[in-house]
Order: C-alpha cells, then structure tokens, then sequence
C-alpha cells in the first residue's frame, strides 16, 4: 500500500523541486545539512543512504548554486566539510513550504482524526528507523 502512495508524492514534488532549481538528490543534502550543519562527505552520504562517489555530481550542483560551501577539514587536508549557506537555507526551506502545501491538500481528504492517527504513526515509523 506505501508503494504506489511514495511513488505518488515523489512524482509530485518532482516538478515542485524544480521550480525552486533543486533535485530530489539536492533537496535531500540540503535537508540534511540543515540539520547537521557541518557534515564530512562521508557522513552525509551515510545519513541519506546514497554513495559517497554518487552525490559528489549533486553537491558539485549545490555548491556552482552556492547553496552549500565545501572546505577541508583542518584536522585531515583529504576529507571535505559541508555546510549550508544562507541561499541552500532558503532554497531548501522554500520548497519544503510548497511541498507541504501540497501535503495538506492530501491531508485534507481525511477525517481529522484520521490524520492525527495517520501522522502519529507515520512519526513513530519515523522514529525507528532513525528519521
């Protein structure tokens, strides 16, 4: 039942993404950055599930955007820190709005509370997988 309903909802935010210039990939590094400011390339790729090697293509995107700054790390010249600039803030924090508007139209076919139970469960799904 969760499948067809994700692929729904990514097929939606798709063209909400690029209207605000971003990828799926991009809005998901801009995510997490937002919540762990500082992060190696390594550890991020980790936190979002994707290869290091893959995502270097998106966050050479994000950074031409400056929507992310990369510098290395003090302590070792060979690993590269991330940050979120003030522009990937607002980009990212942008198209976080009108994709949850989009989810409040969706939302809005339910009972009310069927959708305190919906988001319930979807929070304490979230939570035991580390989301």
């Amino acid at each position: 039942m969760m499948g067809p309903l994700v692929r729904e909802m990514i097929a939606a935010e798709i063209p909400v993404l690029a209207a605000h210039g971003l990828s799926m990939w991009g809005y998901v590094v801009l995510n997490a950055l937002d919540r762990s400011p500082v992060r190696s390339q390594a550890a991020l790729a980790e936190a979002i599930g994707a290869d290091k090697t893959r995502i270097i293509p998106t966050l050479d995107e994000l950074q031409s955007r400056g929507f992310i700054e990369r510098r290395p790390d003090p302590d070792d010249r060979r690993v590269r820190l991330l940050a979120l600039t003030e522009a990937g803030r607002t980009a990212k924090d942008a198209a976080q709005q009108d994709i949850q508007r989009g989810e409040e139209r969706w939302l809005a076919t339910l009972s009310a509370d069927d959708r305190r139970v919906f988001l319930r469960v979807l929070r304490q799904l979230s939570d035991t997988r580390g989301g």
